[in-house]
């Protein structure tokens, strides 16, 4: 079998940092398999979080009303994005998993991630009006979340008080990689690691390194298939695909719940 090649983009400003020891430890693990090993560190990269005009050459093609997603498509298909991008870009095309590590942020990835998104998933790279969900570019490729949280599991369960981590995570893990293609892996959590012992966080890391052993192998998250909608105007989905549905005591997704109680942990490692 062909090493498998992983791409880290990792977004933390300390090297000392809980989050550093995590992407450490998966790129000490994934290496001990064979894999060849890409890191983005985009803290020490100084990458540029901002999508502007900036990010192609030349001229765009309307400067009165710049579109990012129009112009950013153009310029991709004529050579004309930045190099930064263009790199970045590459590294995406040559990798099997791209893994995420980062510190949760006010529910969401931190600022530079969310800008890395914003400037390398370009329409007509990462997606298209016709190639997107199961239908997308990078539908042969993996993808997963690992990240920290300041507070802690307890607080982020149907009942805490920031509410279901499920929840929180469908923009991340549906809207942005499973809408490119990605087979979406269930994302590692590490809770509250700074309010935990030095044995605790021990613990944490020797836990993700067990699962980094058999990550190649695991099945990605259920969700749903672009054939599933219409593709008319609406993009709903079908009758026939509703009628599946109507005897389960659940939706077949966090976003796709059609008005059931939500599946427990469809967004979540379960162990």
């Amino acid at each position: 079998m062909a090493a498998k090649n992983v791409f880290i983009v990792y977004a933390h400003q300390s090297p000392t940092s809980f989050n550093a020891a995590c992407k450490d430890v998966a790129v000490k693990a994934l290496q001990a398999q064979g894999c060849n090993v890409v890191l983005s560190d985009l803290y020490a990269m100084n990458f540029k979080a901002q999508a502007t005009a900036d990010d192609i050459i030349g001229e765009p093609q309307n400067s009165d009303n710049f579109q990012y997603a129009e112009e950013t498509m153009a310029a991709l298909k004529e050579n004309r994005l930045s190099a930064d991008i263009i790199e970045e870009q590459k590294k995406v095309l040559e990798a099997d998993l791209i893994l995420f590590q980062f510190p949760m942020y006010w529910s969401t990835v931190p600022a530079i991630l969310k800008g890395w998104l914003d400037r390398v998933f370009t329409k007509g790279f990462a997606y298209s009006d016709e190639h997107m969900y199961s239908n997308g570019f990078f539908k042969d490729k993996k993808a997963m979340l690992s990240f920290t949280t300041g507070a802690l599991e307890s607080m982020f369960n149907p009942s805490g008080i920031n509410g279901d981590m499920n929840v929180t995570l469908w923009p991340l893990q549906n809207g942005i990689l499973h809408f490119c293609g990605f087979q979406v892996l269930a994302p590692q959590i590490f809770w509250a690691p700074s309010g935990t012992s030095p044995d605790d966080r021990k613990t944490m890391l020797d836990r993700w390194q067990k699962r980094l052993e058999v990550l190649l192998e695991e099945k990605p998250l259920c969700l749903t298939a672009l054939e599933w909608f219409d593709g008319g105007e609406g993009f709903q989905m079908k009758q026939s695909e509703r009628e599946k549905w109507e005897a389960e005591a659940h939706g077949p997704t966090v976003g796709h719940h059609l008005g059931k109680p939500l599946r427990p942990n469809s967004q979540l490692l379960v162990v």
